[in-house]
Parts: C-alpha cells; structure tokens; sequence
C-alpha cells in the first residue's frame, strides 16, 4: 500500500509573512484581495480600512480569540468575551450581520465573510452615522464601541482606546500609499485565479 499525501502551501488560516505591506499581504492571499475587492464593490469600503481593522482585532489569525476570565487569579474555562476570528466579532453582532444580511452561512474564521461583514458594519456606521468608509479613525471608535457608544462618545473615557484608534487610523493610512501602488498588479494576477 502506498500513501499519498498533499503538500499545501501554509496554513489555510496562517497570517500573512509581512503584514507591514498591504502588497505582500495581498500578493501572498490572493484570494483575500479578491475579498476585499468584492466588499469594496458591494459596500464601498476600501480595502485598507478592512485591513487596518482586522490588524488590529486579530492580527489576520482566523481563530483568534480574547483571553480566558479569572477568578481569584485562576484561569477560567469560560472567555472574558464572545469575540471571535479575523475581526474579533461578538455573537450577538454577528448574528444581527448574518440576519440582515441574509448570509446565514458566515463564518467569523473566513476571510471573505469577515471582509464583507467590515462593509457591512462601516456602511451602517455610514448611514447611521455620516462616518465616511474612508476614516478609519472613527470608523473603528464605532466598531469598537458600537454606534451607540459612538453616539455617546464612550471612547473619550478610554485614552488607550483613542491611541488604539489612531494607530488604525496610520494602518490605514499606510496600506492605502502602498496600495496605490500595487492595486492594478493585484488585479492582474487574480484574473483567473483559482484555488484549486
């Protein structure tokens, strides 16, 4: 009997090498720019800013998670939040994308429904708000805090929250230069692309 194996190239949910160059993130996951690429179609978020957020939630792990609580300074089996995935995304929220969107099937630890549930959420916060897609400082406060806490300007109690946001702000800011650069490329290259 002979075995067979299948050599895959890396992780399916492995961060990217760099995650300082939106290029190289994008060059080495193909199929996360045609994500991002489709969400920027459908909700007109552009891809920097869902970068940016997902940095910082998750730092691109799929099954990322918040710490374990504790009591006493024991461990508990139970998490501090529900908070999951790329986008670091709680149950009840998820649930309300999921419901509203019609993508029952979403999963927290796929790319694709986390970049589409980013359009979703900065386009609420557009609507409901008047936060452009484009500013990603505000646009994470709402994430973060929920368009209600934005409303209440809840952050302003969080000085590390605001220095958090800022730092999304300059992911942003970043990804979007490199971008400028290599946005053509990338579509060239997933022309045709398959997985498979």
């Amino acid at each position: 009997m002979v075995a067979v194996s299948i050599a895959l190239p890396g992780c399916v949910g492995a961060p990217p090498k760099d995650v300082e160059n939106a290029c190289r993130i994008f060059e080495e996951k193909l199929d996360w720019w045609k994500a991002a690429r489709e969400t920027e179609k459908r909700w007109g978020t552009p891809a920097q800013v869902q970068l940016a957020i997902i940095r910082q939630e998750s730092s691109f792990r799929s099954d990322a998670e918040p710490p374990r609580d504790t009591v006493l300074g024991i461990p508990m089996w139970w998490r501090v939040s529900s908070a999951y995935g790329y986008a670091q995304v709680k149950d009840e929220t998820w649930e309300w994308y999921r419901e509203k969107t019609g993508h029952g099937w979403a999963d927290r630890d796929d790319f694709d429904d986390v970049s589409d549930f980013i359009g979703w959420y900065t386009d609420v916060s557009q609507r409901t708000l008047g936060i452009p897609k484009t500013d990603a400082y505000n646009q994470y406060l709402a994430y973060h805090e929920g368009q209600g806490g934005w409303t209440r300007k809840t952050y302003r109690e969080k000085p590390w929250l605001v220095r958090v946001a800022r730092k999304v702000d300059s992911y942003a800011g970043t990804y979007g230069t490199q971008l400028a650069v290599c946005r053509e490329r990338l579509d060239q290259k997933s022309r045709g692309w398959w997985p498979f």
